[in-house]
């Protein structure tokens, strides 16, 4: 990968399918250089030879299990030793499990804690202090709208995603005047297989209604975080509800979401 500064390189994690995927595609046509991080080996050396390809660039990939605490560490220690500087950070990488607390498996919500929490905060920690010596640079946090409430059967998940949506608020605030900038998306069921990852091999209760496109949400993503926002709701609907739902006690909200999910478990 080239280290000159004429260059522009993006870091993005969960790189291989889905959101993270198209926003790989999104930088490469804007002549981005990528640093695509994923576990999935095939899938990432496959969308490197494509996208390098297609659009002229350089991109690295790093086959590692975010899970692991050193991982970002590794991989920023890579970086600064080939003197590459990140100018985009986009923590897109997340695991999910649904059904009951008490049901569940401590493995995965250990995992769920690691790579939602801790591997995102770690890359924002490690790139950030670069991009406010440089006065320049981008950070995109993917949360969720399950970060707004209290979401039942998703119950680690979904309090995952509103750290990462109150963390995401808070540095963007320290961050004001800076020129770095930092944004949290907050995107609804999406249509990627995440859920289905998430719940095992059941494909029949997220299709009830059409979902938007991983490809959609990761165009409305950038174009938020170009703009610096710091929140960026996906969907009308979705940004409606949200709304909606500040005046609704959480006890109420709970409620209604665990019926909701209730609905899908059934499905099973």
């Amino acid at each position: 990968m080239k280290n000159t500064r004429k260059t522009k390189n993006a870091l993005i994690t969960g790189s291989s399918k889905g959101i993270g995927r198209e926003f790989a595609k999104i930088l490469a046509k804007k002549q981005y250089n990528l640093v695509l991080v994923d576990k999935d080996w095939e899938n990432c050396n496959t969308l490197k030879g494509d996208l390098e390809s297609e659009y002229g660039i350089t991109v690295m990939t790093f086959v590692e299990d975010l899970s692991m605490a050193e991982t970002p560490l590794k991989i920023y220690s890579v970086l600064m030793s080939k003197r590459i500087e990140i100018d985009i950070l986009i923590n897109n990488a997340g695991v999910g499990i649904f059904g009951k607390f008490s049901d569940t498996d401590w493995h995965h919500e250990e995992n769920i804690l690691k790579v939602n929490i801790v591997a995102l905060t770690y890359f924002t920690k490690l790139f950030m202090k670069g991009m406010i010596a440089r006065k320049k640079g981008k950070i995109l946090n993917v949360a969720s709208i399950g970060a707004f409430q209290a979401v039942p059967l998703q119950s680690v998940y979904a309090a995952s995603k509103a750290y990462v949506l109150s963390f995401t608020e808070a540095i963007a605030r320290e961050l004001k005047e800076t020129g770095v900038t930092v944004t949290a998306l907050c995107p609804g069921p999406t249509d990627t297989g995440f859920h289905i990852l998430a719940r095992g091999d059941d494909k029949k209760a997220f299709k009830r209604k059409k979902m938007p496109t991983a490809k959609e949400v990761a165009v409305h993503g950038y174009n938020a975080m170009m703009r610096g926002e710091h929140v960026s709701i996906h969907g009308f609907i979705n940004t409606l509800m949200i709304n909606v739902s500040r005046i609704i006690p959480r006890k109420i909200l709970a409620k209604l979401a665990h019926q909701k999910m209730r609905v899908h478990l059934e499905d099973i």
